[in-house]
């Protein structure tokens, strides 16, 4: 078994298999390229921000207040987080906070969006249950297709292999 299959963890057999084949082969990168060609242009966390507010604006209108959003290294991608979701007191105001791991800043949209939802979901939804799930497939029709690409993606950076931070057609432009 690969040593990437922890983070497949849950998958159907045959979804763990195609996968596992993929990183065997070294396509991982050749086909989030193919799927996402261009990394994302959120490239501060003044950015990040005005892009989680505005899903928050559309998805949950009723949600407690925003506080923060940031790009935070977090150590390994899987084991640590690719986001969190906290809470603070800020006078008698619940603010919500949010740290997306820094290798996400030469991500896809899409899979950006992805992990954004999964903590905005936080918001309503503590636990990963039936509701949590159907409130990010409400904000992100196509999010359970998201969250495989993103831990494919995941490999990608525990490869050492970011396909969207080496190609200068995909750079980011600061």
């Amino acid at each position: 078994m690969s040593e990437y299959a922890r983070y497949f963890t849950g998958y159907p057999a045959n979804i763990v298999e195609q996968v596992l084949g993929l990183i065997k082969a070294r396509k991982v990168s050749e086909y989030l390229l193919k799927k996402y060609p261009q990394a994302h242009r959120i490239t501060s966390d003044k950015l990040l921000y005005s892009y989680a507010t505005e899903l928050k604006k559309q998805y949950l209108k009723n949600a407690p207040p925003f506080g923060r959003a940031a790009f935070k290294k977090q150590g390994d991608m899987v084991t640590n987080a690719l986001g969190t979701h906290t809470y603070r007191m800020q006078g008698k105001t619940r603010k919500h906070d949010l740290a997306i791991n820094s290798d996400l800043l030469r991500a896809p949209e899409p899979l950006l969006k992805a992990l954004v939802v999964h903590e905005l979901a936080h918001f309503k939804e503590k636990d990963h249950n039936k509701g949590f799930y159907k409130l990010c497939c409400h904000m992100e029709p196509q999010y359970h297709q998201l969250e495989l690409d993103l831990r494919i993606f995941c490999v990608a950076i525990a490869m050492g292999e970011n396909p969207y931070a080496c190609s200068s057609s995909n750079s980011l432009h600061y």
